[in-house]
């Protein structure tokens, strides 16, 4: 599958790399850039890939989307979120494995509630994110009024939104909205250690635990109970499960095959 606006590699360790490689926009995410990226996670299903790195080429991860790619001003400025920035959003959350985003540098817009969907988020120490759709006149999209509030408090998420400042990093942190921050020269190996570790876990146990996630916010304690008593069902049902069994009572570590 050939694409123009990003990068879909896939190692020997299980990890899918996906890169926006937009550089020269500072990654912006047109109408193309945002099918490619669906594409390439849908393509993701069959291909052995046990965890999912998203990235940014050059000196930062998403500006948001391309407000200069042509075209003059939609008459709709939620036709592109209906066509494009939805779907890929949905997707992602369906995906079945771990995700994990390597935040390097300007993280905005729609790029940033495509980074902050991820599982996991590490980010280089410069990186910074921005919801600046206020200041265009627009709201925060692509996911981010249901993200915002659930990762950092109503209080922060609306701070975020209102303002449309900047949040560096370490406060990105301190509020929970990100994992970890790290040097900016450590972030590409840890993010790929980072993603290798996950790549070797349970496969089918981080897919039941992504679903539940989602889930649970919108659940009754009582469905939530029930949700998790099916999820560990099937989860121990897996291979895995009697084999990491065996190693913990053996004292080693166990090898999960993600079946």
């Amino acid at each position: 599958m050939g694409f123009e606006h990003i990068r879909l590699e896939q190692g020997p360790d299980a990890v899918a790399t996906l890169t926006i490689a937009r550089p020269e926009r500072l990654n912006a995410l047109s109408s193309q850039t945002v099918d490619e990226l669906r594409a390439a996670v849908e393509s993701l299903e069959g291909s052995g890939a046990r965890c999912l790195l998203i990235t940014g080429e050059g000196r930062g991860f998403s500006s948001g989307a391309d407000l200069a790619g042509g075209g003059g001003l939609p008459r709709d400025a939620g036709e592109a979120l209906e066509k494009h920035f939805n779907p890929l959003v949905e997707t992602l959350f369906a995906l079945p494995i771990p995700v994990v985003a390597a935040v390097n540098g300007p993280c905005a817009g729609a790029g940033c509630s495509l980074a902050l969907s991820a599982d996991i988020v590490i980010a280089a120490r410069s990186a910074y994110f921005l919801q600046a759709f206020v200041n265009i006149g627009l709201i925060p999209d692509a996911g981010a009024t249901w993200l915002l509030p659930r990762l950092a408090g109503r209080a922060r998420a609306m701070e975020m939104m209102l303002l449309g400042e900047r949040i560096p990093a370490e406060r990105a942190l301190e509020w929970g909205l990100i994992a970890r921050v790290v040097d900016d020269e450590t972030l590409a190996s840890e993010a790929a250690a980072l993603a290798a570790r996950l790549a070797a876990g349970p496969t089918v146990a981080y897919g039941l635990i992504r679903r539940l996630a989602r889930e649970a916010g919108q659940l009754p304690l009582s469905d939530a109970l029930a949700a998790e008593r099916r999820a560990q069902g099937e989860a121990g049902r897996t291979e895995d499960f009697p084999r990491a069994v065996a190693a913990f009572l053996q004292k080693q570590q166990p090898r999960f095959e993600g079946r």
